[in-house]
């Protein structure tokens, strides 16, 4: 299953620089099954003009997610998803969602949220993503 470029979303004001909430999104619907191996991604092009960012910003994007090793470039039609869920193994996935996660709860942190705060918003978040 291809990936339309509407499920993406960036949020400039966030702190994360824009390439990177794009590589953690491709990251995460890896991760969550919603890609997998063989899919497409949008073109650079195309989720440029739906983000109503630079292309190169998504260009950024893609070319370090080729260098990680998780999609690779198909010549003429773009990028392909290299890797699935089940690939990496369950210490590699942690390490890859606390890398994630570290600029969200450093922000939450900065706006003065408690430990308890942030926690309840993880697991209410958590409850409407896997229901």
């Amino acid at each position: 299953m291809d990936i339309s470029s509407s499920q993406f979303q960036v949020h400039p004001s966030s702190g994360v620089p824009i390439y990177r909430q794009i590589m953690d999104q491709v990251r995460s619907l890896v991760a969550a099954g919603n890609l997998g191996d063989g899919d497409m991604l949008p073109s650079t092009r195309e989720l440029a003009a739906a983000l109503e960012v630079n292309m190169m910003t998504v260009s950024k994007a893609y070319s370090k997610l080729e260098a990680d090793g998780a999609v690779v470039r198909v010549r003429g039609r773009g990028m392909r998803v290299v890797g699935t869920r089940s690939s990496s193994s369950l210490a590699d996935r942690k390490k890859q969602a606390a890398g994630m996660l570290e600029p969200i709860v450093l922000q939450a942190v900065h706006l003065g949220l408690t430990d308890e705060q942030i926690q309840a918003i993880v697991q209410r978040l958590l409850r409407e993503k896997r229901s």
